[in-house]
């Protein structure tokens, strides 16, 4: 009785996937610089034969924009990914994955390498990625823990606890700003606070990537508890689903996966708030369906964001999470109004 739905699920995910193939091969074309298409690709198919050679197009087309297209695509892989299991795990639509206060904790210690100064670029490269790293994890632990003191970890409990976390954690930043940052330094803050992919080197590459590789395999391992839980938790308990188990493995690979993808961009939102809702009215509500769905959706929307960012007030660019704000909101709000008098599923 599946078969039908199963089908048009695995037929329209493959489309996307070919859509963002080929959203890849055009982004990477497009820029401020005036590059045609057949230099791009040449200086492109230098570096993959090996025959590549210094200048300035090479380094506009291999160091800047082809790790930023990348970049993007995998952070916007990784943010939807997360939202589809923050949404799963709490039961509320409402949910993204920096509801655990994730996002709060990376900015405070991005923010806080930023102000700090940390030497070299290359010292700094790996330096900002940690910290905010560790910040997204000193928020889940909170969270967690307060979580733990109120004795539950339902879905309301950690919602209330993530929220109390997110505060206190963006307080300690804003202090920290109003204390510390000037001149060069708050620009470079505030750009990175608002979501911002124009740092985006090989290395983060790397950094998406790994995680992405790590974690999704992970979320998809746990596309059934998830649709048990969608249920209620004494559902999924009859159905031999040990529901505080599954919360906390999801809640800690959720953690290591979104605090990955901003610990590279910066805190960008509404990617995994609209993009689960969106591809859950394409594929159904199965989350076998929806979680590589999402993923390739994430990836198309940031990435045409992103494109969008750095092209629309040429010569200048426009952080991306501005644009995904821009953009989100009101294809939120059509979902919404689509979805009014009906469950949420």
């Amino acid at each position: 009785m599946t078969a039908g739905p199963d089908r048009r699920a695995r037929v329209l995910t493959a489309v996307l996937a070919g859509v963002l193939v080929a959203s890849l091969a055009v982004a990477v074309t497009i820029g401020v610089a005036g590059l045609s298409v057949g230099e791009v690709w040449r200086i492109l198919g230098s570096h993959l034969t090996g025959s590549a050679t210094a200048g300035t197009e090479d380094a506009i087309v291999w160091s800047i924009r082809a790790p930023r297209v990348l970049t993007a695509a995998l952070v916007g892989a990784g943010l939807a990914a997360s939202g589809v299991v923050m949404q799963g795990l709490t039961r509320n639509p409402l949910a993204d994955p920096y509801l655990l206060g994730l996002s709060s904790g990376a900015s405070l210690g991005a923010v806080g390498v930023l102000l700090l100064g940390i030497g070299s670029a290359l010292a700094l490269s790996f330096a900002l990625p940690l910290a905010a790293f560790l910040g997204a994890l000193l928020a889940l632990g909170a969270a967690l823990g307060i979580a733990r003191l109120a004795g539950s970890l339902s879905p309301t409990i950690v919602v209330l606890a993530g929220i109390a976390v997110s505060q206190l954690l963006a307080a300690c930043t804003s202090l920290v700003i109003v204390v510390t940052a000037k001149g060069d330094a708050y620009r470079q803050v505030l750009s990175w606070l608002l979501g911002s992919l124009a740092g985006s080197t090989w290395t983060t590459v790397a950094i998406a990537a790994i995680a992405l590789a790590l974690v999704y395999p992970l979320l998809r391992l746990h596309a059934a508890p998830l649709d048990a839980l969608a249920l209620g938790d004494a559902a999924a308990e009859a159905l031999g689903i040990s529901t505080r188990g599954i919360r906390l493995t999801l809640f800690v690979a959720v953690a290591l996966l979104t605090g990955a993808m901003v610990s590279t961009s910066g805190a960008i939102g509404f990617v995994g708030l609209i993009i689960p809702h969106l591809v859950r009215g394409l594929v159904g509500g199965l989350h076998r369906h929806v979680l590589p769905a999402a993923a390739i959706g994430g990836a198309l929307f940031l990435l045409w964001a992103d494109t969008l960012a750095r092209t629309v007030l040429d010569p200048r660019e426009i952080p991306v999470g501005i644009v995904t704000a821009l953009v989100g909101v009101p294809v939120f709000v059509v979902v919404l109004r689509h979805a009014r008098g009906t469950a949420w599923r």
